[in-house]
């Protein structure tokens, strides 16, 4: 077999150093360990779920617009190639991309706002770590442990943050955030895919849906500048090919600029292990010039698109879905399907949370509906 981890920047995370599994198992034949990792990640209940989970759209709304699957593969072509071109792993890359959401609610950030409102008085509900949980507790594949046994080094990118008294609890895998040591660099490019990723396709799906124009869209200076380039070099282009070619060009201009940048703090750094990019600062991120057109797409997104009347009737009906089904188990437990019946035996409010957390928005509605409308099974 090709040991492409030989060609590896000796910065990066490889098999070789990695800190291993919490239950040990034997080394995978044909793959590597991060290759086995992202493998089960795929091949997972959560993973599947999140076809018709929310991006921004609900599920029901249309066909075309990102779920939260398509968002994470999209965030793996695009954290995979910036992996490639600076000698990360890009195995590890992956997994991380395809399993930083797995942990979502149902319709979005919105479903995520209102369960953790919920859960305050219970240690509050947060995605992220909802992710760790599903991969180290909830899914239930194998015989000899629950989750998916995942390496150390993909559970701690898993976590993008952690507060202080949430990783007094969680133990090993969260000690960075108690040390304020930096994550790898896996981690750090992931983190930063994951925002390419969202702000053009939130915005190509704005536009696709008619809740924010062109003109709209024009008005901001990183969209304007690449929608004046594709109408420069084609003159006659409209509709959804402008679209297109205009959001391609965004994305890999903040590609490109991420790879200069993070390419010149490293050298500047000259890391030789991973320990020295934990005890660095940030070496994965835009130029300040980028960083600022970046910013200023995220604040137009913010207004123009989340906070569009269309799309807060949708929130606010999501908010009540999710409301209602927390507290109407909070009040009989009984209601719960029986594994997780039996799992509130330790904690109620928590194992309501992994129910709900687990569902698609379809699901969340038709149970909804089953519990609070009459004659519906």
């Amino acid at each position: 077999m090709r040991n492409f981890e030989l060609s590896l920047a000796p910065y990066a995370v490889s098999s070789t150093n990695t800190r291993g599994r919490l239950h040990p198992e034997k080394s995978p034949e044909g793959r590597t360990e991060f290759e086995r990792d992202r493998d089960r990640i795929i091949h997972s209940a959560a993973f599947r779920r999140l076809e018709y989970k929310t991006q921004v759209f609900v599920n029901t709304e249309g066909d075309l617009y990102r779920t939260r699957l398509t968002h994470s593969l999209e965030v793996a072509q695009i954290a995979r190639s910036i992996s490639r071109n600076l000698g990360l792993n890009e195995e590890l890359t992956e997994a991380v991309a395809l399993a930083h959401d797995l942990g979502h609610t149902p319709f979005g950030h919105a479903g995520q706002d209102a369960l953790n409102e919920c859960m305050g008085p219970y240690g509050g509900f947060e995605h992220n770590l909802q992710s760790l949980r599903v991969v180290d507790e909830l899914e239930e594949k194998y015989a000899s442990f629950n989750g998916l046994n995942l390496c150390f080094e993909t559970r701690e990118s898993i976590l993008k943050h952690c507060s202080k008294p949430n990783a007094e609890k969680l133990g090993e895998v969260a000690d960075r955030f108690l040390s304020n040591r930096r994550p790898v660099l896996e981690a750090q490019v992931t983190n930063l895919a994951d925002e390419i990723a969202y702000n053009n396709h939130d915005i190509d799906d704005g536009l696709r849906s008619g809740l924010i124009t062109l003109e709209q869209a024009a008005e901001v200076p990183l969209f304007k500048m690449h929608l004046d380039r594709v109408k420069t070099r084609h003159p006659n282009i409209e509709g959804r090919r402008l679209i297109h070619e205009t959001v391609r060009g965004i994305i890999n201009a903040l590609v490109q600029d991420l790879l200069h940048e993070s390419e010149r703090r490293i050298q500047q750094m000259k890391p030789t292990c991973v320990a020295d990019v934990q005890l660095a600062d940030k070496l994965i991120g835009f130029s300040p010039e980028m960083a600022e057109l970046n910013h200023a797409l995220k604040v137009f997104l913010r207004k123009a698109l989340y906070q569009h009347y269309q799309v807060l009737r949708a929130t606010l009906k999501a908010r009540r879905v999710v409301q209602e089904l927390f507290h109407i188990f909070m009040g009989d437990p009984r209601l719960l399907p029986p594994q997780f019946f039996q799992r509130s035996e330790a904690d109620i409010p928590r194992a309501i949370a992994d129910y709900i957390a687990g569902m698609t928005d379809r699901y969340a509605m038709k149970e909804h509906q089953r519990l609070t409308v009459p004659g519906v099974q």
